[in-house]
């Protein structure tokens, strides 16, 4: 019986070592990637510069974790590493950019009473996706009109990423939608990895459908689908609510957009959260591409029908493009949506 029993004690001895070995390995590669890349995105000009001070950073931690027997040169890393995140933890997010047109007005709301008027609503006229006229305008909505909430999901490409977006329904004036996005400047464009590393403000982009929705489903070729939520009037007013406070806030204050923690997605949830909504973290927030099948089986949407035939039925490209520009936009793109029009 001894040594049956010692071998066994000696196997999970084993086991447990390649276990915190693994997590070591781990530890030590997100290190070097962390910091490597915060260097890389940082707020130093010259793209050049960048590059070399991240490329030596990794050169020197992977000499130190996998090469170096010598105990001082960890202390060294570790003060490198700690200047890193004390940088990258001073750079500040602005205001003041060299905006691109499509995000170059912050809005901001004035609620008064039951109204509230919102200034900077893009209502752009596209003709392509670069070329179109440029509209800001002021809209007034009441709160007592507001009859429910509709929930946008376009995909670049379908699969496990996609954005999102809100539109807000009254019953005596058009849809307002509030797209949270990033802010990118003039010549940039999105970059997933470079999104967590404080490379783009945040900005709701307040907005008529015919802009945010026939944008995206008219000229940049998205697939989009529309689905309408199961809210309660007292909810939806709340959720426009906590998200015109944020509009104000952020309007005073910038923030950086970060993929993972302050997005599209996570940040529905998050107000919807302080809206009232009941319900734990799903990993399809994360994945937003996967959403709607998140909405339906937890019954945020209407379940008569089976999920796959909600989607299909839920595409609004076609409709979209055939309304393009025109005047009831919104009434056409939701003429064929399986739930009866409110």
């Amino acid at each position: 019986m001894e040594e049956p029993l010692s071998s066994h004690r000696g196997f999970l001895f084993r086991s447990f070592g390649r276990l915190v070995a693994g997590i070591r390995f781990l530890c030590q590669v997100v290190l070097i990637a962390w910091a490597s890349l915060a260097i890389y995105y940082s707020n130093l000009p010259w793209a050049g510069l960048r590059l070399a001070l991240a490329a030596a950073f990794a050169a020197f931690a992977i000499w130190v974790f996998w090469w170096s027997r010598r105990q001082h040169v960890f202390v060294v890393l570790a003060v490198l590493f700690l200047g890193v995140v004390a940088w990258w933890l001073t750079i500040p997010p602005s205001h003041d950019r060299p905006w691109r047109s499509e995000v170059a007005v912050m809005p901001r709301a004035i609620i008064d009473g039951d109204r509230v008027r919102i200034t900077g609503v893009r209502n752009f006229d596209f003709r392509t996706r670069n070329d179109f006229t440029v509209r800001y305008e002021e809209r007034e909505v009441r709160l007592s009109h507001l009859t429910g909430i509709d929930f946008y999901v376009s995909y670049w490409r379908e699969g496990l990423v996609g954005h999102t977006f809100l539109s807000f329904i009254f019953d005596d004036a058009p849809p307002l939608s509030i797209s949270i996005e990033t802010r990118p400047e003039v010549g940039e464009g999105f970059n997933p990895l470079a999104s967590m590393f404080k490379q783009f403000e945040l900005i709701y982009v307040v907005g008529d459908e015919r802009d945010l929705v026939g944008l995206r489903a008219n000229h940049r070729g998205e697939t989009v689908y529309l689905y309408r939520l199961n809210t309660s009037f007292a909810d939806a007013r709340q959720l426009l609510l906590v998200y015109l406070d944020r509009i104000n806030a952020l309007a005073d204050h910038a923030e950086f957009y970060h993929l993972l923690s302050n997005s599209c997605t996570i940040n529905i949830i998050r107000y919807a959260n302080a809206a009232g909504r009941a319900g734990q973290f799903n990993i399809r927030h994360l994945f937003n591409g996967l959403i709607d099948s998140y909405l339906y089986h937890s019954g945020r949407v209407d379940t008569t029908l089976p999920f796959d035939e909600l989607r299909r039925r839920s595409l609004i490209n076609e409709a979209a493009q055939a309304a393009d520009g025109a005047q009831d936009f919104s009434q056409r793109i939701r003429a064929s949506l399986p739930v009866p029009a409110r």
